[in-house]
């Protein structure tokens, strides 16, 4: 039996649009390469090229780095020279914000990507493809966009989106988590998706079922259903505390669809009375679940690929730069000591 583990980073500031990216992208980014490198792993970074490309405009149109995008360019280069990899998530708001002199402005009406026009999901995922390769093909000459994520995991309404990313010769989406289900500016609903774990080719016209025929493969985030008392944890109230003092605007003007009329009533992310009384989607996030959660968590696929007599699988974790402070590392270092262990657990 042998594990691939993949330790995915959402790269990105608050998602108001505040927020310094030397402090919230390039630091922690680095102590986390770091980290994974002396323990024989490395680090997908999901660089939200959409941000990239504002801080660059601002760039161009002020004359002044003030959101480092000399040191993100240098960081995302350098990861790919030391073996990590580098690859595509796009919060699609950016693309026409401005900066208002406290945070980014962004266009609430194209927060929810996969509900946009073919030709707008066009030439937003072609502007960020064309951005990445020719960054990044200088430093690893057969360097290649091949996978996906979704601003909020988003990958519903699927079809254009879908069709879009193929067309761009992109393989793998690592959006969905089982068991999910969010409302607001983007919603999905995950809870019937094909497996937890498993990657597997998805429907062209829902990410959640298996389709033999599909074109693009879904790496899943690895979940658990679990009562709200797992979801306690020091990282995550400095998150939920945080998070109050970075609020997104709220898209007034949207269309509600029937799978947000859906995810608005169900949205299994906010804290209710119903919550004490249903399990929630806990994903393998090491910046929100410890160390001997992480172990736990492992366990439990190691057992499932026992049971089922799995000859190999893909292990997809998450994290975000923006909250990897120092306490994860302490607590992440006790994770990869006991991986380290593992013989079955391939090193990258």
């Amino acid at each position: 039996m042998t594990y691939k583990l993949y330790f995915t980073l959402d790269y990105e500031i608050h998602g108001n649009g505040d927020g310094n990216p030397y402090q919230l992208l390039v630091e922690p980014t680095y102590r986390l390469m770091d980290m994974l490198e002396c323990y024989g792993q490395r680090v997908t970074i999901m660089a939200d090229v959409a941000e990239i490309l504002c801080f660059k405009r601002y760039k161009e149109e002020t004359g002044k780095d003030e959101f480092h995008v000399a040191e993100i360019e240098q960081q995302l280069c350098d990861a790919i020279h030391r073996g990590h990899d580098v690859q595509l998530h796009i919060h699609s708001s950016y693309f026409k914000a401005h900066w208002n002199g406290i945070h980014f402005d962004q266009c609430i009406e194209e927060y929810n990507m996969a509900a946009l026009p073919h030709e707008r999901i066009n030439e937003m995922v072609g502007q960020c493809v064309e951005y990445l390769e020719s960054l990044l093909k200088p430093i690893k000459a057969d360097y290649k966009v091949w996978l996906y994520r979704a601003a909020n995991w988003s990958m519903m309404p699927t079809p254009i989106l879908y069709k879009v990313l193929t067309e761009f010769g992109i393989t793998h989406d690592t959006s969905v988590y089982k068991g999910g289900c969010q409302g607001g500016n983007v919603c999905y609903d995950y809870r019937n998706a094909y497996d937890n774990l498993l990657s597997y080719p998805a429907s062209a016209k829902d990410i959640n079922r298996y389709d033999a025929n599909g074109t693009l493969i879904e790496m899943p985030i690895y979940t658990e259903m679990r009562p709200f008392w797992s979801f306690i944890s020091p990282i995550r109230v400095f998150r939920m505390i945080r998070a109050k003092f970075h609020k997104h605007k709220h898209n007034e003007s949207a269309s509600i669809s029937k799978v947000q009329q859906v995810a608005n009533k169900d949205d299994n992310r906010k804290l209710s009375l119903r919550s004490f009384f249903v399990k929630s989607a806990l994903k393998m996030d090491f910046n929100q679940v410890n160390g001997r959660g992480l172990v736990h968590m492992m366990k439990n696929i190691m057992q499932r690929a026992k049971r089922e007599h799995l000859d190999y699988v893909d292990v997809i974790l998450i994290g975000h730069s923006k909250t990897f402070v120092p306490y994860n590392e302490k607590t992440l270092r006790t994770f990869l000591e006991w991986i380290g262990k593992h013989d079955e657990i391939i090193k990258k």
